[in-house]
């Protein structure tokens, strides 16, 4: 099981850093491109970043501490 735990650990933080990386080059998310196509519903695009960028790496860190 801690095996388990310390690999999906390692996937989060991989897969949070990696769409963290991502986002924030600016030639592959064109966010005034983005901003323009949703309009008024463009925060949401932050608030899916923040669920699969940060929110991953936190929980990925949290479980590589808590259960290895």
């Amino acid at each position: 099981m801690e095996t388990f735990l310390f690999l999906l650990s390692f996937f989060l933080i991989l897969l949070g850093g990696t769409v963290t990386i991502l986002f924030w080059i600016p030639k592959l998310v064109n966010q005034a491109r983005l901003r323009e196509m949703l309009g008024s519903r463009y925060p949401l695009v932050f608030f899916v970043y923040l669920a699969n960028g940060p929110l991953l790496i936190f929980l990925g860190m949290f479980l590589l501490i808590r259960f290895t």
